[in-house]
């Protein structure tokens, strides 16, 4: 005689950019999901795709804990509390990179992609390292940065030969380089060296090479306070760069021009391997194994729309759902109906707007949560109903 169980459901929605973390958009689909059916099992998995909310998500998802250190900010002479996340299985730490050296950070008067620098990234970096983690995930959004990820190597203990002639040595302790120091610096170690057995996993979903028309300098300099001919020598010296490091495979690279170059610094200094941002985040928190249990997985993000079928993290879930055959059901403030229906075929089962009319954004963010709950006990009633 068989016995019904609880109907068992996975929560792993992103954020609610501007409105709501993905801990807080899984706690109020958890909220509805309680109210509809009180005897479900009930799985939380925030997510995220690498940028914004990547390290809350991930400690949330995984029971990890948050460290924070003091580490220099965009501009040299800048401190900022930066913090990273050390996941449950204790071997694991993911690192934006934008708490470190994030536009942010920093007034607009004080954007200068010549005088920032990655130097806070590779603190954070080694700090991780010291807290136990062997392997780094690290998402490279959000930078104030064109420096190639010269001063991240810096601070994570490569030994940068400066003027060529002069053959002088760039040290960890010594003053950070940013942006314009790019053409001189010649020479540095290769591979993961520095970082002994580490394992440094990039998050990245953009795929800029390191120079030319659509590389780090010409598409990204500008926001960040590049004038035209700043944005022309910044250029010309990432291209030297790759040239004098004898790495420009590497900086042909998709996703080697993000964050300022450091997808390619990260690279040729550090060994790095770049992948896609949800893909990774996927992986660390096991979210294939989750959803394999599941009878029902709720995800959602702030607007599914044509840019979530390009690696957000609704449609990668509701994919990771199509191979296992579980249903997948988005939530989100507003929902595209073309780019719903394509989602259908990569294992989205449906999406439904939490706005239960039409409303100013104001109100939706303000209620939010509540719309939010409302919703996910909607579906999870008609569900249950067609389950039984």
């Amino acid at each position: 005689m068989l016995v019904n169980r609880p109907m068992r459901i996975l929560i792993a929605p992103d954020k609610f950019k501007g409105c709501l973390g993905s801990r807080e958009v899984a706690g109020a689909i958890a909220e509805g999901v309680r109210e509809a059916v009180p005897a479900a099992e009930i799985e939380l998995c925030p997510m995220a795709d690498g940028g914004e909310g990547t390290v809350d998500a991930l400690v949330a998802a995984t029971g990890g804990r948050l460290v924070t250190r003091t580490v220099t900010g965009p501009l040299p002479n800048m401190r900022v509390e930066a913090a990273f996340g050390l996941l449950g299985d204790g071997q694991t730490a993911v690192i934006e990179m934008a708490a470190a050296s994030g536009l942010h950070l920093l007034r607009p008067e004080q954007y200068d992609p010549l005088a920032t620098t990655t130097y806070g990234t590779g603190e954070l970096i080694v700090a991780a390292i010291e807290a136990g983690a062997r392997r780094i995930i690290l998402g490279i959004g959000g930078s104030a940065t064109v420096d190639g990820g010269i001063g991240c190597a810096q601070a994570c203990g490569a030994t940068i030969n400066m003027h060529e002639s002069q053959l002088s040595l760039r040290m960890a302790h010594d003053p950070p380089l940013s942006g314009g120091d790019l053409r001189e610096v010649f020479h540095a170690g290769e591979g993961n060296s520095f970082l002994g057995d580490i394992e440094l996993l990039v998050a990245c979903d953009v795929d800029n090479p390191l120079y030319g028309p659509t590389g780090a300098a010409p598409v990204f300099g500008p926001q960040k306070g590049a004038t035209p001919e700043q944005v022309q020598w910044l250029d010309d010296a990432l291209r030297e760069l790759a040239t004098r490091l004898g790495a420009d495979d590497l900086a042909r690279r998709p996703g080697a021009g993000a964050a300022g170059g450091l997808g390619f610094g990260l690279m040729a200094f550090l060994g790095a391997r770049l992948e896609p941002g949800f893909a990774l985040v996927a992986r660390a928190v096991g979210l294939e194994e989750r959803v394999a249990q599941a009878d029902l997985v709720l995800t959602g993000e702030g607007r599914l729309d044509a840019s979530s079928l390009h690696g957000k993290t609704a449609i990668g879930v509701a994919a990771l759902c199509g191979v296992r055959g579980v249903p997948c059901v988005a939530l989100a403030g507003a929902v595209d109906g073309k780019a719903a229906r394509s989602a259908r075929a990569r294992g989205l089962t449906a999406a439904f707007s939490i706005c239960d009319g039409p409303m100013e954004l104001s109100r939706a963010v303000a209620e939010a949560p509540g719309l939010i709950a409302g919703v996910a006990a909607q579906v999870v009633s008609v569900w249950a109903r067609a389950r039984a």
